[in-house]
């Protein structure tokens, strides 16, 4: 199983969470392993960017490697929570000292990669330290407090400790930190910090040591590098434009049935979103997610057809995010002294009254529409199949409540702030220009008189980001601004994205479960790394960073308590609007009636894979 953590999301999201562990059967004994059939998924975007799960941050990459690679720490299914000894982790327990900042995990001793050598803690130390030496471009950097070039990123793991070859010691929480907001030295217990552990991967190091240990950045160069596996599946090969083949894993312990009933699963290459559907009802793929545009016809013709689904409100959310800094000379939020750096300013986003307009020049419930009623068609881009989001918060699963709405669609306040800002069309060609606006007022006074126009991308072949984009350049066209809207491959698409070499992008996050709705990661300042951090639009609001502190490390970690936390930093990223939140979809999951053993949970739909079979009728 795998529990879900932060990842760029293409698209449609599938879940690899498993079951409690069960006894082990030898599947090279058992005539069923590996004759379930073949099973077909749809990747819709580009090739995998990596099989390496250490730098990976995308979707299509995690769809393959996690089949392969084990997480140190699994989630219950059902649950959703981080659980000791469970199908799929190597966690067999784990236990805090008396100042609950050092944890002591233990491994499961019965586990081998595919080539025999045991599983051990040299596997996720050498993953730990790849990380934390800032030399790839893992993602992932952001949960460790300070990488080995100096840069502080906030992140609650201290150090890694090898105690034994099957025992770990971890320190992790919150820093404590003085008056100038440097760390003193102590560390406060975490909340959340125990999530931060299954961030980092864990890889064979006999292999990967040997092979990357001289120059850890030749990761990247050799993205495609695969060693000795441990997953139901196995041995990715990747015919690029058109599909990557992973065959059944026979020595694969941790299976539902004791095997792995398929043979292969296949995940192949589909232009976009309405020709996977047309696909999917012609019976080329096994299982896809069903875009919301389709999701109401499908769902009428599902019992007569025999498609099995389950629906469920996607752990996700689509944004339109703003680079707020300079995107001609992307800087890290802090120096290696952790002294915050000056990210210069966007020519149109650096000024959060325009983002609070063009908030309310976006139509963001038209967008979502609603579901056909009686003769009534459905409406919207989204059909009806989708939740309006107003923040960094998830419409399902979130604890917390901040009673906040979308901004309100009012064109003519959004023209009038937009004015107020120092935008105003005065040669009456439609479009506005800055006339007093911040950039030319702090910045560079010759960009006095310039249009406000700037570029917008997302990724080609999702059918909705693009009718949102294009909905969105006709929008905020109404109120005077011109957009160059472009939709592009989504692997340039996250280099533009974590590269901060920008305007706005329509992109997704995948959340990670069990959600909180502590951001730190996303929004905090030690995030903001051009080329591996997550906070791409060089957000800082030292305020709020005092308040994750808070929340992170509130003693008994109380929910109720910390929701009244977490409540004020929601306020304060809704008025900072560093993103334009738009929505969640409606998650519809579907099978086709072909596919035996098909037992779907939310937010782990395809938890029993390896269950499956795929019959000829």
């Amino acid at each position: 199983m795998k529990r879900l953590v932060r990842l760029l999301s293409i698209g449609a999201v599938f879940a690899l969470l498993g079951s409690t562990l069960l006894p082990v059967f030898a599947q090279d004994a058992n005539p069923e392993a590996g004759q379930g059939g073949t099973v077909v998924a749809a990747n819709l975007g580009d090739d995998p960017s990596t099989f390496n799960p250490v730098i990976s941050s995308d979707t299509a990459s995690s769809d393959v490697h996690d089949w392969m690679y084990p997480d140190i720490i699994e989630g219950d299914p059902k649950t959703l929570e981080d659980t000791p000894d469970v199908a799929g982790g190597l966690a067999k327990s784990w236990e805090y000292d008396e100042t609950g900042t050092i944890l002591t995990l233990k491994l499961r001793e019965d586990l081998t990669w595919s080539d025999g050598t045991p599983i051990t803690a040299d596997d996720y130390l050498w993953a730990f330290n790849s990380v934390k030496s800032g030399q790839t471009s893992s993602p992932r950097t952001n949960v460790i407090y300070q990488l080995d070039d100096g840069t502080v990123t906030d992140g609650q793991i201290f150090s890694v400790e090898k105690v034994d070859d099957f025992t770990l010691k971890i320190t992790l929480g919150v820093a404590v930190k003085d008056a100038d907001g440097k760390w003193t030295g102590e560390i406060k217990p975490g909340c959340i910090a125990l999530n931060s552990i299954n961030d980092i991967a864990v890889v064979p190091a006999h292999i990967f040591g040997p092979k990357f240990d001289a120059d850890l950045s030749g990761m990247d160069a050799d993205p495609y590098f695969v060693g000795p596996t441990w997953g139901p599946f196995k041995d990715p090969y990747i015919e690029f434009g058109v599909q990557t083949s992973l065959l059944a894993d026979a020595a694969y312990p941790d299976a539902v049935l004791g095997y792995v009933s398929p043979g292969e699963w296949i995940y192949r290459q589909v232009d976009n979103q309405n020709v996977m559907y047309e696909r999917f009802l012609a019976g080329d793929f096994s299982y896809i997610g069903v875009t919301p545009g389709k999701q109401n016809e499908l769902r009428a013709m599902a019992a007569e057809k025999g498609y099995q689904i389950i629906e469920y409100p996607d752990n996700g959310y689509t944004f339109m995010g703003y680079n707020l800094a300079d995107p001609k000379n992307p800087q890290p939020g802090r120096d290696e002294n952790g002294t915050a750096l000056d990210q210069g300013q966007h020519p149109i986003f650096g000024d959060k009254m325009v983002r609070q307009a063009i908030a309310h020049g976006v139509d963001l419930l038209a967008m979502i529409g609603s579901r056909p009623e009686g003769d009534k068609p459905g409406t919207g881009i989204l059909q009806g199949n989708g939740y309006p989001m107003a923040v960094h918060n998830h419409p399902g699963l979130s604890w917390v409540d901040p009673g906040l709405e979308p901004y309100k669609f009012d064109p003519e306040l959004a023209k009038q702030m937009l004015k107020d800002a120092g935008w105003e069309d005065q040669d009456g060609d439609g479009v506005l220009e800055c006339h007093g606006c911040k950039y030319s007022k702090e910045v560079d006074s010759s960009f006095e008189g310039q249009p406000m126009k700037f570029t917008l991308l997302t990724n080609a072949g999702n059918v909705n980001r693009e009718a949102t984009g294009e909905t969105i350049k006709t929008q905020l066209a109404e109120i005077g601004i011109q957009v160059d809207f472009q939709a592009i491959d989504f692997g340039a698409l996250v280099d533009a994205f974590v590269g901060q070499q920008y305007d706005a992008i329509i992109i997704g996050w995948r959340m990670g479960l069990p959600f909180d709705p502590d951001s730190s990661d996303i929004f905090g300042i030690g995030a903001d790394i051009p080329g591996s951090g997550f906070n791409t639009s060089s957000y800082s609001n030292p305020e709020m960073e005092k308040l994750w502190d808070e929340g992170k490390s509130l003693p008994g970690c109380d929910k109720t308590a910390r929701a009244e936390i977490y409540k004020k930093t929601l306020e304060m990223l809704y008025d900072d609007q560093p993103y334009l939140w738009l929505y969640a979809t409606n998650t519809m999951i579907a099978a086709q009636p072909t596919v035996k053993n098909w037992d779907p949970l939310p937010y782990q739909s395809i938890w029993n894979l390896d269950a499956w079979t795929i019959s000829d009728n």
